[in-house]
């Protein structure tokens, strides 16, 4: 190495701040916030989010969301640490997929103890003073000194790290951020394949392990949480990973039960895929969780993106977008006072990370008509005496191009089932894939709720919003029929 990892946490500057960032990513962040009940939102504390977003030699992207926690010095060293023990030399193309497992393993390896090692000191200086007895009157000062040191070693960080080599996807995951890979077909289907579970406390496999420990693990999934955490893998966090026999639920332990050793996940071969990767905090996860439950949150953030990109020409703006979606459904739901209002009430740090693969960014000139690419949008809705969701999928447009660009590859992906001038656009579907279930749903996709655009962007009135280009009119009237009932009491449905 070369400098002493102390400088990686210290300095402002590191050797790894030169690597240049991939322009096929884009990053959408949100800080967390706690509502009041006039549904003015605060932010609790500074964001501990952090990401990687980084193109090496010969072939290499790192991509990483880190999830900090009791601050974001893990997370920081993490990011900064992981970089240099994966893009200064240590991969190259020659590597089989076994060299990169092992690499990636001691990558997260030497980030754990190097971090050990800069809190050493600290860490020491708490347990003296801790065993120290002094007079009263220097008895405030000595606990004045013990909370700084506290504040310096406590926190940790979970991380999810997506490494592309050869044109082949690793993903490498300590704890509870999400990782999907979604792929389309020129059918006009999306697959979507969530990579892992989360390291936590209702995660069959990671209480076996625990188990095979010592620890009861009825136990921990009763508790849902370890030192205030869901997590059972994580970076740092000296309370679970040193003193973990102090901690009621891991005093049985017979070695160390809360580890940071990832799971690695692939090899993906990426040849011949169109579609996009998604890295998300946990925080983003738990806020669409929160608003709409937890069965089709995979499903929800890809239509977002798929439905983003239709529209916008950047993909920054097309994260930020589907970030600040998710902000806003939340905090819709905390103000409808309904029945998921009550799991609503703050949110944490969100980062959505988004790394298209061979997938074309959107003409917003485009039509069905002209050229576009049907994709369904899943809008939950629902009325106002209910708690169930209900949703309806629109068909948004995607452009088709007969060269797709992923780095230095092209390739003439999506020519088959491109809509013609006259002909009716193909069915586009969504599927959803993990380790245990998979859904799917469809939309008609004959683009009738679409109205025309021209070439020319429409201008905003004097109350700065456009003229919707999604016609729910026909919507309206189905919906008016099926719920007269419940209509005449509410006033009706559709825009007021």
């Amino acid at each position: 190495m070369a400098a002493e990892p102390r400088t990686l946490v210290q300095s402002q500057q590191s050797w790894t701040d030169d690597l240049p960032l991939c322009q096929m990513c884009g990053v959408g962040t949100a800080p967390n916030c706690v509502y009041s009940p006039d549904g003015k939102g605060t932010q609790s504390h500074p964001i501990e989010d952090r990401h990687l977003r980084l193109r090496g030699e010969d072939g290499c992207f790192l991509y990483a969301v880190f999830n900090g926690y009791d601050g974001n010095r893990v997370a920081d060293f993490g990011a900064q640490c992981l970089t240099a023990e994966l893009l200064l030399e240590q991969l190259n193309s020659s590597h089989t997929d076994n060299d990169v497992r092992r690499i990636l393993i001691q990558a997260f390896d030497a980030v754990e103890k190097s971090y050990f090692n800069t809190i050493d000191d600290a860490l020491a200086k708490k347990a003296h003073l801790s065993n120290y007895i002094l007079p009263h009157n220097e008895s405030q000062k000595v606990q004045e000194h013990l909370k700084e040191l506290e504040q310096e070693v406590s926190g940790g960080a979970t991380a999810v790290v997506a490494l592309i080599l050869n044109n082949k996807l690793y993903v490498a995951n300590v704890g509870t951020n999400r990782v999907l890979l979604c792929k389309s077909s020129s059918d006009g289907q999306n697959q979507v394949l969530q990579i892992g579970r989360p390291h936590c406390t209702d995660n069959d496999d990671e209480l076996q392990r625990l188990a095979a420990l010592g620890v009861d693990p009825a136990r921990i999934r009763q508790a849902g949480q370890i030192a205030g955490q869901t997590s059972t893998r994580r970076l740092g966090d000296y309370r679970v990973k040193i003193n973990y026999n102090e901690i009621d639920l891991l005093s049985a332990a017979k070695a160390k039960p809360i580890i940071a050793e990832p799971e690695i996940h692939g090899t993906h071969p990426l040849d011949n895929v169109t579609g996009f990767l998604l890295l998300m905090s946990e925080g983003l996860i738990n806020a669409l969780e929160s608003a709409h439950g937890p069965e089709q949150v995979n499903q929800e953030i890809v239509a977002m993106v798929a439905a983003e990109l239709a529209q916008q020409t950047s993909l920054e703006a097309v994260a930020q977008s589907v970030v600040e979606r998710v902000k806003r459904l939340h905090h819709d739901v905390f103000m409808s006072g309904r029945q998921r209002a009550a799991y609503c009430s703050r949110h944490e740090d969100m980062t959505l990370l988004i790394r298209t693969i061979n997938y074309p960014l959107a003409d917003a000139a485009l039509t069905p008509t002209q050229g576009g690419r049907i994709y369904p949008v899943s809008v939950p809705y629902s009325n106002s005496q209910s708690t169930s969701k209900t949703s309806v999928t629109l068909s948004l447009v995607m452009p088709c191009q007969s060269t797709l660009t992923n780095g230095t590859n092209t390739a003439s992906t999506l020519e088959e089932g491109t809509p013609t001038p006259g002909s009716q656009s193909p069915t586009a579907t969504l599927q959803s894939t993990n380790t245990q279930t998979q859904s799917s749903s469809s939309s008609s996709g004959d683009g009738s709720l679409f109205r025309q655009r021209g070439s020319q962007a429409v201008q905003p009135d004097e109350t700065g919003r456009v003229p919707p280009y999604v016609d729910f009119s026909q919507f309206y009237r189905l919906w008016g029929g099926d719920n007269s009932d419940s209509q005449s009491t509410q006033g009706g449905l559709g825009p007021q």
